[in-house]
């Protein structure tokens, strides 16, 4: 997948392979307390401590992506006025909440940024919040790098 952007799908539950779903129960465990460690969580769903750390970053249940989340996006920016402050913008019209903004200077013309954004009050799903940062003007390219 070198190269390519992400994609996300909404799979119904029942199609998935049992490795993810139990990887989901697990991390569930975790966050309900009900299990103090992974090796437990595994343990109480029987799945390995291997696929769980295979799964754990991609698998997320659907209520959960919205919510109480943060994804980070990288960007490449026009080194000109207003650039950022319209993509911060777009941000907020979504719903987004910036955390963090991380710029560094611009060389050539153009500057690499990272911005954190917590996900919670999200009026659209991420992948149409990256796409309208990327047709936001002046952004030369924006993907996403994780939650």
């Amino acid at each position: 997948m070198a190269g390519r952007e992400p994609r996300f799908f909404l799979v119904r539950e029942d199609v998935l392979p049992e490795a993810i779903n139990k990887t989901v129960q697990a991390k569930e465990l975790l966050m309900r307390g009900d299990a103090t460690n992974v090796a437990e969580a595994v343990e109480k769903v029987c799945l390995s401590r291997s696929a769980f750390y295979k799964y754990r970053d991609k698998v997320y249940p659907f209520h959960r992506w919205q919510q109480d989340q943060t994804v980070t996006m990288e960007l490449t920016l026009e080194h000109r006025s207003g650039v950022l402050s319209a993509l911060l913008s777009n941000i907020a019209a979504v719903g987004g909440n910036v955390v963090t903004i991380n710029q560094n200077l611009p060389q050539q013309g153009v500057a690499s940024a990272s911005i954190t954004i917590e996900t919670n009050n999200l009026e659209c799903d991420v992948e149409q919040m990256l796409n309208l940062l990327r047709n936001t003007l002046g952004v030369k390219k924006a993907r996403f790098l994780g939650s």
